[in-house]
């Protein structure tokens, strides 16, 4: 069918019945988009568009099938496209406006629903898509306006009522969530969301059987839906019917091998019913799915440590806090471990440094209550249930056959030999200046590891601490910079908060400050899970994994950065990183054409920007920001694009 339109198309260029043939091919790539079938329905609109470039609907229609493949920022520029031929078309401002909220763009996401209901305010789809920017963006008190217009239409849409009962939950009006989801599951008693939304409230009241009952005809519906299947078991520890919590946790797993927290929580389960061998097999899965999460570490040493293995426990509480040495409970069950090989020096060592700790968090806790992490806080217990939003495993950008590929990391000053700076570093006069009033040419301005031994890091560790004594702005740097090196976070901060006191005017103290406290986020972080409400009211609910971090702070520095040296790129570089870690990829895109645009030699945005890009599906434009990060000096870049363009 496909070539047969084709032909007719390149036959009747130019004839009298060209418009014609359009009407066909538009009403035949109509017919493969209600197909789902969108890549030839792009393919026949591309012959139609190449024969006339002033088709809004072609545009419009492209935009569409654009949207189904995931190719957003190429669906916004069609759709955009053919609000500039017709800038009364009612659909195209509907699907740009979810295109943007997809994006993350709610301001202007609303003004596009804003003009399809100026157009047509008899049509529901507009206000219901509004509504569910309004829950995005946590505007709920408007969110609940649109959503009381969609009842006015109809009171029989099931999705409706959830979404009513999610931001009067939001709004702590749990009486009226209640009736919105008890009227969702009435409206369509075989709509899985609207029982697993009642049981996850019931479950958060305290009411296990409520809560049992209706987890059971949620996955009644839907035997493969992850978040019922998981919380069910929850709430089966809860009954202390553990081995049915077990089978849930199993084949929560089985669905999903990434799920780490049923891992972790059959872990739990199995150490507390006093079964060793299983509970290590399954902390074992954890380490091996996330080999970077603390608690796997500390909670497997414990097990260990139950067994009599000390040489096995010793190794992992010393893994625990070489990923985090701020952990006071490490250093506290690392000692009573030596106690039991009569290593008593090494014990009280432990009980010395985690006293030194627990004083220095107390202390920093009084002036800044969030920043500081749980690991610090000895009262704190890593026995209990991680909930379905808690992902203990990190899943990267993309994630390839041959591993994963990762951001090109922030950049900021570390301690390693002035030889390994990257060769495409750009001369920036107020970075240059910076680095000579530091004085010290082991303190360099990279994005890369130090290169360094430990060895030397310990030894100039120890040098810098003596010379922070001396109360200069200088002292209070290098000391920080040494000891995020030996990942002392909270002492890092707090020494570069000290410089920042001393000399408060610096961009560069303000970079390296925000650099630890994302440093320390990645460590003390929680991987959310969070089901997202589908935008289109025509498409079923999906549940998409997204991951959120608090970089609030870190982002603050950086602003405060940008205003102080608004011509660095580097400051730019590093913002976009952390709206990347954060999940705000328009965000991020933003900041690191910022960045390009002061230093276009700037390698490693381009590199993050062609990420970005592939993350938001705009693969074309992300492989050519990929090639020019190669062609800067990225070798690993090459790796990626052989791999795209092999899987494409």
């Amino acid at each position: 069918m496909l070539t047969i339109l084709a032909t007719l198309v390149i036959l009747c260029v130019g004839s009298a019945n060209a418009q014609y043939n359009q009407r066909y091919i538009s009403w035949a790539s109509r017919n493969f988009l209600a197909a789902d079938n969108y890549k030839d329905a792009i393919e026949i609109l591309n012959i139609l568009l190449r024969t006339n470039k002033e088709s809004h609907e072609a545009y419009y229609l492209r935009g569409y099938a654009k949207l189904g493949l995931g190719d957003l920022l190429g669906a916004e520029a069609d759709l955009s496209e053919a609000l500039r031929l017709n800038p009364v078309y009612t659909e195209a401002f509907h699907y740009r406006g979810i295109v943007r909220s997809e994006l993350g763009n709610y301001d202007d996401a609303v003004g596009d629903f804003a003009a399809a209901i100026d157009l047509r305010p008899d049509l529901p789809n507009s206000y219901y898509s509004r509504g569910v920017t309004h829950l995005r963006n946590k505007n709920y008190v408007r969110a609940l306006v649109d959503f009381d217009v969609i009842l006015r239409f109809t009171d029989k849409d099931a999705q409706t009522h959830i979404n009513r009962g999610v931001a009067l939950l939001n709004l702590k009006d749990t009486l009226g969530a209640h009736s919105c989801f008890d009227k969702a599951i009435r409206t369509n008693r075989e709509y899985t969301e609207g029982y697993n939304q009642k049981a996850m409230l019931l479950m958060s009241e305290g009411k296990n059987e409520e809560a049992l009952e209706n987890f059971n005809m949620a996955i009644r519906c839907d035997s493969t839906y992850l978040q019922p299947l998981f919380n069910r078991a929850i709430v089966y520890c809860n009954l202390e019917r553990y081995e049915e919590a077990l089978k849930d946790y199993q084949r929560v797993v089985e669905l999903d091998e990434y799920v780490v927290g049923g891992y972790y929580n059959m872990a739990i389960v199995y150490a507390m019913r006093g079964e060793w061998a299983e509970a290590l097999e399954n902390y074992d899965k954890v380490i091996l799915h996330a080999p970077d999460n603390v608690k796997g570490y500390f909670n497997r040493a414990g097990i260990y440590g139950e067994l009599g293995r000390y040489a096995e426990a010793l190794g992992d509480y010393t893994k625990a806090i070489e990923l985090y040495p701020d952990f006071a409970n490490a250093y506290l069950s690392r000692a009573l471990v030596k106690d039991r090989v009569y290593d008593l020096a090494g014990a009280n060592h432990d009980r010395a440094i985690a006293a030194r700790k627990i004083e220095e968090y107390e202390a920093r806790l009084e002036e800044n209550p969030d920043e500081f992490s749980i690991y610090a806080d000895t009262s704190r217990h890593f026995n209990q249930l991680v909930s379905f939003e808690s992902r203990l495993a990190e899943r990267r950008l993309q994630e390839g056959e041959q591993g994963e590929i990762t951001l090109r990391p922030m950049f900021r000053f570390t301690l390693t030999a002035p030889t390994t700076v990257e060769a495409h570093r750009y001369y920036v006069e107020p970075l240059e200046q910076f680095e000579a009033s530091v004085g010290d040419s082991k303190i360099v301005f990279s994005c890369g590891d130090t290169s360094l031994s430990e060895e030397e890091v310990a030894a100039l560790n120890g040098a810098y601490e003596r010379e922070s004594l001396g109360e200069s702005w200088q002292g209070a740097f290098k000391y920080g910079i040494s000891q995020l090196c030996v990942r002392q976070y909270t002492s890092a901060v707090g020494l570069l908060s000290d410089a920042i006191a001393l000399l408060p005017d610096n961009p560069f103290l303000y970079l390296n400050r925000a650099a630890a406290r994302a440093e320390m986020i990645d460590f003390i972080s929680s991987i959310n899970r969070t089901d997202r409400i589908s935008i289109d009211s025509e498409m079923k609910p999906g549940h998409v994994v997204e991951r959120h971090y608090n970089y609030g702070d870190a982002i603050a520095d950086l602003n405060k950065a940008i205003e102080l040296a608004p011509q660095v790129a580097y400051l730019y570089y590093n913002r976009g990183n952390l709206h990347a870690l954060s999940g705000d990829m328009p965000a991020a895109y933003e900041d690191y054409t910022k960045a390009i645009g002061l230093a276009p030699e700037l390698a490693e945005a381009w590199f993050n920007r062609g990420l970005v890009q592939l993350y938001m599906k705009d693969t074309r434009k992300g492989c050519i920001d990929l090639s020019k990060a190669g062609e800067l000096g990225i070798k690993d870049a090459y790796t990626v694009l052989k791999r795209y363009n092999r899987g494409n």
